[in-house]
Order: C-alpha cells, then structure tokens, then sequence
C-alpha cells in the first residue's frame, strides 16, 4: 500500500535540490530526478536532438526569452540505471550564490518541483536500488569523522548489515514454515517432534543477532566520536593538550586562572578514531558566578564522557581534593597526564601511573595517542582487525532486541511442548522485527524518521 501511494506520488512529479554545499565556489552541482527530467531540462537549455546516457554536454540554461542565464555541463542517467532508479539529469553551474539560484529557479519554473531532504535517497530505496541500511550509510558516509568511521560506513552500504539480516531472515523463515506447517497441514503428518532441531536453528539465529547487537556500542562510539573530556586544576595545561593534540592553537591559554570560563569542543582524528575534545573549566573553588557556571558544565560534561584526560601539573606536589571524578557514578576510562616534564618533577608524582607529557616539546605525545588507542581496542575490535566492520545504529538494535526477545519466547514455548500456535506468533514477531532492519516490513512514520535526517541533495 505504502509503495503503491509512493509510486504515485513519484510519478507525477520531477524533484530537483542542489547537492552541493550553498555558498561561494567553482561548482555548483544540481540533480534533478523523475520521469519528466529531460522535459524539464529540455524546456530550459539547448539540447542536441538525441542525447547518450552517461555523456558530458556543454550547453546553456536560457530564460523564456532565450536570454542565457548560465553556461553547463549536464549528464543524463537513464532509468533504471541512476542513483533513483528513476531518469536523473546532474547540472553543473557556476559556483556563485546568484548564479545557482537563477538556474534552480529556472527549473522550477519548467515543471520541476523542490526535494525534500533525503528525497533522492528515499526514491532509490522504493525503487529496490538500495534497503534501508544501505541507505542510511550515505548519511553515515557523508557525516564520518574518522578513518573507520568511513570504512564502518562503506561497508554497510556494500551491503553487509543487509546480508546478514536476509540470512537470518531465510533462515527464520525455514523454521516458521515448519511449525506453521505443522499447524496448518495436520493430515500430511509433517514431524515436530524434531524440537531440538528447530530450537537449535533458533539458538543459532540467536546468536547472529546477539552478534550484531554487540556492535552497538562500536557503532555508536563511531558515528558519534569518543567524547574526551580533558580536566584538571586551573593552570594544569588543560587548554594547551587540546592544542597539542589538534595541532594548532584553538584555546586560550594564559598564566592567570580561569582563563577556561567555558566548555570548548574540537575534533581530532587519532588512530582512525575520532575523538569529540572538550576543553573545560579548572576545577577548583570557584571565586565568582561565572567561574562556577564554567565549574558545573565541566560536571556535566565529565558524566557523558567517554574517556578523561586528567591534566596535573606533575612540577607542583599534588593539590588535596582535586579529584574530578569524585562526584561521578559511572567512571569513564581516565588517563592520567602528567604535564610540564619538560620541567623538574615533584618527586610526589614519582610513581604515578601515567604519561609524562610536555605540551611544550610534545614529549609523551605518541604515547598518549597509543594509549587512548589501547584502551578502545577492547570497544572497537576493528582497531586491531583487518576484517570487516558490521556497526548498528540505534534504530538497528531497537529492531535485533525486539527479535531476540520473540526468538527467546518462541524457544521457551517449543521446549515447554506448548500449543505450536504460539511459538508462531512469536516467530512472526521476530521475522517482522527483522524485516524492518532492511526496510522491507517498515511503515511510512519510520521512514519518514529515517530519511529526515538526510541532507536535500540526497
């Protein structure tokens, strides 16, 4: 029904937006999808009398007059072989705000109507081009911060998260058909007393989806960035580390105390990994409003922190009560920077467990990197492995949890030798939770969620 009312809608209209970035450039890329994609282009620019798939054309947009508005190139892609599924023509302008306004205008002028975000990506989705994960990666692809990010990303629009469910999906599929056979067929006298076996396919369903759900927080921590939280006594070097770390100068930094009056956040790309850097406050009694302002954001930031760089400066003997994460319940991974080696140590700090560091010759640097490196391997397994990176997003592991839970109840009813109709049900659950990881089962609010999020040239 729902692709049925989308089918349509997308066969009367021609969306165009603009995939590039607005601003001042070379380029301005404008794409343009829909059955009526060559009329529309035809009633605005000087076109050959036959035009080839695939190929460069330079030619003009003009106005109702014939006036040139701007000179192109255009590419046609043919159905169904685009990115839609459906004709796509790519305009490519001059770069200049007004220039590309005037083309765009132009098209709708012709009959073309504006995309909505994502709009391209979700007409390639209903047009089997793509599920739904894959789709979701070209969001994942556009938006990644750091080297496995990407690779994460590449993968599942390859296709891999989608594999897998369709494998457990085939598989699941063998086992419902069963029972429901079994119910439905009770003159063929088709054996159930095979339970171990069925509940041994399920059993190994199971574990695919465990699995998955296992990647949950890889993927997270890899869309997201590891949020680091860097603290420490006023005048430890919090504000330089940030700067030492990002290779330039983003923080203010300064003799006097609570010159950090305020949380700043940088990212940084660290062994393929990125890192969300927060520079905050000194923490300290605070001496006026504004610096206890500045003291609170750094509590609240430290309680959604995934690791702590704790910055002291190792040339002074330790301060009393000075720990940042006394007031914390849930204890990140923490670091301990010893700063200012360049300098003599206290002998206090003597057996401290942590990197000798020195913002000013970067000593410690690599080591600090390798340590933050470590201390994420056991989260991100793809760190040490070569082999492919299968990451979940919040929608995916909401859908493998409702799964395993009727796989789970479906299991306990054949082994209690209950009525064979209610491990059905279960099972039916479980396939529908299951079909909406790829979009095939989804409905139209889950979609709109999905492709919300996208940006107006995809």
């Amino acid at each position: 029904m729902i692709e049925t009312m989308y089918d349509d809608v997308m066969n009367e209209s021609t969306i165009v937006a603009l995939a590039t970035p607005v601003g001042m450039g070379a380029l301005s890329v404008i794409r343009m999808s829909g059955a009526k994609s060559l009329q529309v282009l035809s009633a605005c620019a000087r076109l050959p009398s036959s035009l080839v798939p695939r190929r460069v054309y330079l030619t003009d947009i003009v106005s109702d007059d014939g006036s040139p508005v701007d000179q192109v190139l255009i590419v046609w892609f043919q159905s169904p072989a685009s990115y839609t599924g459906e004709d796509v023509v790519e305009i490519s302008c001059h770069g200049g705000l007004l220039v590309t306004r005037r083309v765009f205008e132009r098209l709708l002028e012709c009959g073309a109507v504006p995309a909505e975000p994502g709009e391209l990506t979700r007409r390639a989705f209903m047009n089997g081009k793509m599920d739904l994960t894959q789709a979701e990666a070209v969001m994942d692809i556009i938006a990644a911060g750091s080297d496995l990010a990407l690779k994460a990303a590449r993968e599942q629009l390859d296709g891999a998260i989608g594999y897998l469910a369709d494998s457990m999906t085939d598989r699941l599929l063998r086992v419902t058909a069963h029972v429901e056979a079994y119910i439905d067929f009770p003159e063929e006298d088709i054996d159930l007393d095979s339970i171990a076996s069925l509940r041994n396919s399920l059993c190994e369903i199971r574990n695919d989806i465990e699995r998955l759900l296992a990647t949950a927080d890889q993927g997270k921590l890899l869309r997201e960035g590891i949020r680091t939280v860097i603290v420490g006594a006023p005048n430890a070097g919090k504000s330089s580390l940030l700067n030492t770390l990002l290779g330039y100068d983003r923080a203010i930094v300064s003799e006097i105390p609570g010159t950090t009056r305020d949380t700043v956040e940088e990212w940084v790309q660290i062994g393929g990994l990125a890192l969300r850097l927060v520079d905050t406050a000194g923490v300290r009694k605070a001496s006026d409003r504004i610096e206890l302002a500045g003291i609170e954001r750094t509590e609240r930031a430290l309680a959604l922190a995934d690791l702590v760089l704790h910055v002291v400066d190792a040339s002074q003997p330790p301060l009393p009560d000075q720990d940042p994460l006394k007031n914390q319940n849930l204890l990140p991974p923490r670091i301990l920077v010893l700063n200012k080696a360049d300098l003599a140590q206290n002998p206090a700090w003597n057996t401290a467990q942590g990197i000798r560091f020195s913002c000013t010759t970067c000593q410690g640097l690599e080591e600090l990197k390798q340590e933050i490196v470590r201390i994420f391997s056991q989260r991100i397994p793809a760190l040490d492995a070569a082999a492919g990176i299968a990451s979940i997003n919040a929608r995916h592991q909401n859908a493998l949890k409702r799964a395993m839970a009727a796989i789970r109840q479906a299991e306990s009813s054949l082994e209690c030798g209950e009525s064979p109709e209610l491990a059905a049900v279960d099972l039916r659950e479980a396939l529908e939770a299951l079909s909406e990881l790829t979009g095939r089962g989804d409905t139209e609010d889950i979609l709109d969620v999905v492709f919300s999020s996208f940006c107006l040239g995809k």
